[in-house]
């Protein structure tokens, strides 16, 4: 018999800092402030991998991606799927008497759709074009390329992410009217850029009011080439705050009409007397640079803009209202591992994530003392970094470049890198010593005894 529903909205590139819950001074959110106050807010939640396909198939499958082996997005030089026939959480949910319905992005495989991995219903992102198209509206602006802009042919209720919403509040209207137990996720596009947005949203956070991330600027001193060369591969290097700003503006903007779209859902829910046994979730794949550190979209680093993501859950009579967790998560694999377990289900010897319900429940320790996520290239070219993260300290080791170490305590930005300074040398050590192990525990084929030597021998700089 099927547990409690479950209702997962994941978003695409959502910042942890860019919600008004997590302390963003201008952005207004206040449907997903209502689902913290009504549920938790888990603070240290971190992705494995700042990549959309490889994240996405973590979700799926709960390994990390040195596991399942998608490292990588379809267009580039590593366009490998996860290996076939793993278990999924989505599988085995449909066994146990789940009705499973997928609205919005899918990036998991190539061919192979949600319908191929336990999902009944998948509505594809694809057909918002011709909702446009029916009700006689021109396609979707597309003049300033990937920097975005406002769509003037629609108001808030035609656009993509309110599309999106409808068709997962059809999704659930169904489910209620046959006492159905499902579980359904609606995967928007948005916040990725381009950010496309209707009025009013377009103009809700005028640039010139909008503060610089705690990063910018940053002269990349000591850090890797590739940082630098990202910049002038995307003709950035010379952007001023007065350049990024009006491209932060679209982008919080996308993230309140995002926020706009999950109330309506929430207040179907209420609607539909769902509610009371629907455990609700909001996180995003991973997050965007979008101006911070000079640089846009997500790829080559590791810092906390990109690897941090928020993740907020409702579950009544399960989460006390209001709760707030530091403890770090490992949000993909850990959310597989959890699915499983609200379900009622054997989670797989596969899964390598822990269940976040304990802490749900109030238990304010995993045991977990640090973090881990990795990276491995993508349309720039391959490139191997494997990032260990605690409260105070955050080592990246760049296999083909310099190191980073960084003193999150007095240097949240991350701007000042550490790595070759001596009297930070115990911390360095301590940081690449855990990171082993972690390769082992994880089956990092990259870990080997040419290495294993570098890293616990310090002949890595």
């Amino acid at each position: 018999m099927a547990g409690s529903n479950i209702l997962m909205i994941l978003s695409d590139q959502h910042r942890f800092d860019c919600l008004s819950v997590n302390g963003h001074p201008l952005l207004r959110t206040p449907n997903l402030k209502w689902l913290a106050s009504e549920g938790m807010n888990f603070t240290h939640a971190f992705c494995p991998i700042p990549l959309c396909v490889p994240v996405r198939n973590s979700l799926l499958n709960g390994q990390w991606p040195t596991e399942h082996l998608c490292i990588a997005n379809y267009d580039t030089e590593a366009p490998r799927p996860a290996k076939e026939n793993l278990p999924t959480f989505s599988g085995l949910l449909l066994e146990t008497g789940y009705w499973l319905g997928y609205v919005g992005k899918w990036h998991v495989h190539r061919t192979k759709d949600p319908r191929a991995f336990g999902f009944i219903e998948y509505v594809n992102e694809g057909k918002y074009h011709a909702h446009r198209k029916a009700k006689g509206l021109p396609r979707r602006p597309r003049e300033n390329k990937w920097f975005g802009e406002v769509d003037p042919h629609i108001g808030p209720e035609d656009s993509r992410l309110a599309w999106g919403a409808d068709q997962t509040i059809r999704m659930l209207e169904a489910c209620a009217a046959k006492d159905q137990t499902f579980f359904i996720r609606w995967d928007p596009s948005e916040p990725h850029l381009p950010n496309i947005v209707p009025e009013p949203y377009g103009s809700m956070y005028p640039p010139d009011k909008i503060p610089p991330w705690p990063s910018f600027p940053d002269p990349l001193i000591g850090k890797p080439y590739i940082q630098a060369q990202q910049r002038r591969t995307w003709q950035l290097e010379r952007w001023t705050w007065k350049d990024w700003a009006p491209v932060v503006s679209r982008y919080l903007g996308e993230i309140s009409l995002l926020d706009a779209q999950i109330g309506r859902i929430l207040k179907a829910l209420d609607r539909l007397g769902l509610a009371d046994n629907t455990l609700v979730i909001y996180t995003t794949d991973h997050g965007d640079m979008c101006g911070a550190h000079g640089m846009i979209d997500k790829h080559f680093i590791m810092y906390d803009d990109v690897v941090r993501v928020p993740l907020v859950m409702r579950w009544p009579g399960r989460i006390e209202p209001a709760g707030r967790c530091d403890a770090f998560v490992a949000h993909a694999v850990d959310l597989a591992t959890t699915f499983c377990e609200v379900a009622g289900v054997t989670v797989p010897e596969t899964f390598r994530g822990q269940s976040l319900l304990p802490l749900m429940m109030g238990q304010r320790d995993n045991g977990r003392q640090d973090i881990f996520s990795t990276y491995h290239g993508n349309q720039f070219g391959l490139y191997s970094q494997r990032m260990v993260r605690d409260r105070r300290w955050k080592y990246i080791w760049n296999a083909t470049a310099e190191d980073e170490l960084y003193d999150l305590q007095s240097d949240p930005g991350e701007v000042n890198n550490l790595a070759t300074d001596k009297a930070h040398k115990d911390a360095l050590e301590r940081l690449r010593h855990r990171l082993v192990e972690w390769m082992e525990e994880t089956h990092d084929g990259l870990l080997n005894p040419w290495t294993r030597t570098e890293l616990l021998e310090g002949l890595t700089v």
